[in-house]
Parts: C-alpha cells; sequence; structure tokens
C-alpha cells in the first residue's frame, strides 16, 4: 500500500539524532519509559533542526525520526521500558502506509510495537480533525500506544480530547511550573486528572523541576512524570534517574 503524499515528498538533506529523557512511574519508583528528542549531530536543540524541515520534507523528516528514535532504543534502551516518539500528524497521509516504515525498523530491530507510545501535540493546528481521528484509531489498532503531548498549551483543549481518546494525556509544563504556589493551576490539573481518570486515559505531568511540584502531583494522582527533577535528556544515552529524597520519605 503506498499513497501520493508518501510518493511526492523531498528527502531531507541534514543528518540528526536522538537524546533522551526518562518518564518515571513515581508510585512505582522506577523508569516507565523514555521520549526521544530530537537533536542535531553535535547537540543542536530541537527548534534548530525543525527550522530546516520544510513541507516538502515533513514526510521524509517524521519517517526518518521514528526510524532512528527505534534503532536508537533498541540498542540503548532496557527491555521493559516504553519508547516515546512524537510525530507529526500533518505529515501522515495515509495511516496503514505511513507506517510501514516503522513496522520495518521495529521488525528489523526486534522491538515489540506495543512498547512504542506515539505523540502528538496539540500546539501543532492539525488541518483534519477526521484525519487525525483516523491515525490515531490505526495506531491503537495496530498495538501502539498514543498520547496527546503538550495538554493545555495549545489550540483545542478540552475539545480535542473530546474527538479522541488516547491513551495517555501529558500536561503541559506550563500547567506543572509553580503548581504548589498557584491555586488556579492546580484546580486546573485536578480537574483534568478527574476526567482522564473517568475516561480510562494515564495521566503524565511533564517539566517537573521542584519536589512542591512533585508532591502536589503526586497529591492529585499523577504517578506518570517527566522533567528536570529527575534527569536531563542526554544525547543518544538512557539517563540516570535521580529520584529525590523528600520523594523518598514520603514513601
Amino acid at each position: 500500500m503506498s499513497c501520493d503524499g508518501c510518493r511526492g515528498g523531498n528527502e531531507i538533506d541534514f543528518d540528526f539524532t536522538m537524546a533522551f529523557q526518562p518518564i518515571v512511574d513515581i508510585k512505582a519508583q522506577k523508569v516507565w519509559g523514555y521520549e526521544a528528542l530530537v537533536r542535531g549531530m553535535s547537540g543542536e536543540p530541537a527548534p534548530t533542526v525543525l527550522s530546516r524541515v520544510t513541507d516538502q520534507t515533513k514526510y521524509s523528516f517524521d519517517q526518518r525520526c521514528r526510524v532512528k528514535a527505534i534503532e536508537l532504543a533498541a540498542r540503548l534502551m532496557p527491555a521493559d521500558c516504553i519508547l516515546s516518539i512524537n510525530f507529526m500528524p500533518n505529515a501522515v497521509y495515509e495511516p496503514r502506509a505511513c507506517i510501514r516504515t516503522t513496522l520495518v525498523a521495529a521488525a528489523q530491530s526486534g522491538f515489540d510495537l506495543r512498547r512504542i507510545n506515539f505523540e502528538f501535540t496539540e500546539s501543532e493546528r492539525v488541518a483534519d480533525p477526521a484525519h487525525l481521528q483516523g491515525i490515531i484509531a490505526e495506531y491503537q489498532r495496530q498495538g501502539f500506544l498514543t498520547a496527546i503531548d503538550d495538554f493545555g498549551a495549545g489550540y483545542a483543549g478540552l475539545n480535542l480530547l473530546a474527538s479522541f481518546t488516547p491513551d495517555i494525556v501529558k500536561i503541559d509544563m506550563g500547567l506543572v511550573r509553580d503548581i504548589d504556589s498557584d491555586f488556579t493551576k492546580r484546580a486546573i490539573v485536578r480537574g483534568v486528572t478527574s476526567i482522564c481518570r473517568d475516561l480510562g486515559i494515564s495521566v503524565l505531568a511533564e517539566g517537573i523541576e521542584t519536589d512542591g511540584e512533585l508532591h502536589v502531583l503526586m497529591d492529585l494522582g499523577v504517578n506518570l512524570m517527566q522533567g528536570y527533577l529527575f534527569a536531563r535528556p542526554e544525547l543518544e544515552t538512557m539517563p540516570k534517574v535521580a529520584f529525590s529524597e523528600t520523594l523518598v520519605a514520603a514513601q
């Protein structure tokens, strides 16, 4: 199976690699998975790399990101962890056709599809919501996990959640920052976690930097977390996680 969109794009003319940042399960005090974050070959940040992607090369870039993440994770990541990969919804033309490269890369690397979580960000305006719904349905049918990234920072918010049922919602770091001293943020995150609990969706909070933020999120029932408090992203490496002393004392 193929599609005109897949055949019509141009190849990217630059190299890139991946950094990895741990996602921790606070309740179990272990690493749940790692998010693959695109970087330049010398560690240049994601915006520098993404600035070189055009409408003509977005399909090629999206496909190569998936392959690079899987190949590195298969070599570096523990076998019981989830790999989170960001994808560009507007670069997926026909879901069953566009997923073939991912399936081949996973098969060649011996990487279990059930260990792959595809994240899409609500900060990127989706041109065709029905098309995105089809992508998510196909990915879930194939056995992948799916997640809405940066929830609360983008265009659609709860309207997006009403249209799609992902496995995971990632609370944007803007809502996490200083949540221990901001009643409004706590109320919003409490509401989101309650809705997700009713819908059977897991909640993951990102951008955690302080023990205060950590403990408020624990009190709100958030178990999956990601942020500098635990580990910074490292280039082509699976960083070690530092569980805070206050967290250990609270268990």
